[in-house]
């Protein structure tokens, strides 16, 4: 069965209307292209649809049948559309975004209220993840797209670079570590460490930049949670290697940060979608913003990106990596 949206408007308007010149007229249509339209809806149904006879049109049983369903049909559809078009109209719809945890927990908040400030009819949904959960969400359309770590080299994946992301060495305040005239591979491997789970990116990164130094990450702790080894480092169980952009690592008297003088310790930062894949205007709209926010702040200081919402709207600004 082959019927189209034309002949069910055209049905709907001359039961609407009440005859086909009225009809025909509305639709701005031949009364004869209607009657057309009319007959094509009655073989494909198989039936008659109206009565029709110099003086009057009458639904038939099965006209009566139908009615009701055209008009569901019609309104759900027109309404589909209307949603389409405000859509591109304005953003709005529900934004889903996979995320590494430093990053949920760190920028992207305070983005977001800035963003809804503007935008109220666009919510949102964070699913924080490690890197390799992260690209199976996006791989399997869970989410609008992803926030993890560069170096993806999947075929069906594009990525959009956003920034860099120093990592630190997070260390109790007074301890020996604050006072090294370097925080090399090689002298931070002699205190004991407090590294993170080896599913994490944080530690992949870690590892690597040890085995470029010739060294091996051994460590005295691990922990899965950011928190959790930042509440490690705080009891004397040892030294944390954790983004600067983590909100863990602040908001404590107790701890200090600073750079590792290691080029290996910084990680690339990128939006990470499904190749070849169109996103809503709102997600599209979003990732402009979150891609701004990175580039005015990269341009001031070269650092990644660090989101605090300050007299109503959002002011990137760089991470600290000094110990403070």
């Amino acid at each position: 069965m082959d019927v189209n949206l034309r002949q069910i408007r055209a049905f709907l308007a001359v039961v609407g209307l009440g005859g086909f010149t009225r009809a025909a007229g509305a639709l701005n249509i031949s009364q004869p292209a209607l009657t057309i339209r009319i007959r094509q809806l009655e073989d494909q149904i198989g039936l008659r649809l109206f009565d029709r006879n110099t003086r009057s049109v009458q639904l038939t049983r099965v006209g009566q049948e139908l009615l009701p369903v055209f008009q569901r049909l019609m309104k759900d559809f027109d309404g589909a559309m209307a949603d389409i078009r405000e859509f591109s109209e304005e953003p709005r719809g529900t934004i889903r975004v996979a995320v590494l945890p430093s990053f949920a927990a760190g920028p992207l908040p305070a983005l977001i209220a800035d963003f809804r400030a503007r935008n109220p009819r666009v919510s949102f949904v964070l699913k924080d993840a490690v890197g390799k959960r992260v690209l199976a969400m996006v791989r399997n359309e869970e989410v609008d797209f992803g926030i993890g770590v560069g170096g993806v080299d999947e075929p069906d994946l594009d990525t959009i670079d956003v920034c860099e992301d120093r990592l630190v060495l997070v260390y109790p305040r007074g301890h020996a570590a604050g006072e090294l005239p370097l925080a090399s591979v090689p002298v931070i491997s002699q205190f004991p460490l407090v590294l993170m789970d080896k599913d994490t990116s944080v530690r992949r990164l870690v590892d690597e930049a040890f085995a470029g130094a010739g060294s091996i990450a051994t460590p005295a702790c691990e922990a899965t949670y950011m928190s959790t080894a930042v509440s490690m480092v705080r009891a004397g169980l040892g030294l944390a290697i954790l983004p600067a952009s983590a909100i863990e690592i602040r908001g404590f008297a107790d701890i200090a940060t600073r750079p590792i003088d290691d080029a290996g310790f910084v990680r690339r930062i990128v939006i990470i979608k499904r190749r070849g894949s169109s996103l809503l205007p709102a997600v599209e709209e979003f990732t402009k913003v979150l891609l701004a926010a990175a580039n005015s702040c990269t341009a001031t200081s070269g650092a990644c990106l660090n989101v605090e919402v300050q007299d109503g709207g959002a002011e990137a600004l760089a991470v600290g990596v000094q110990g403070q």
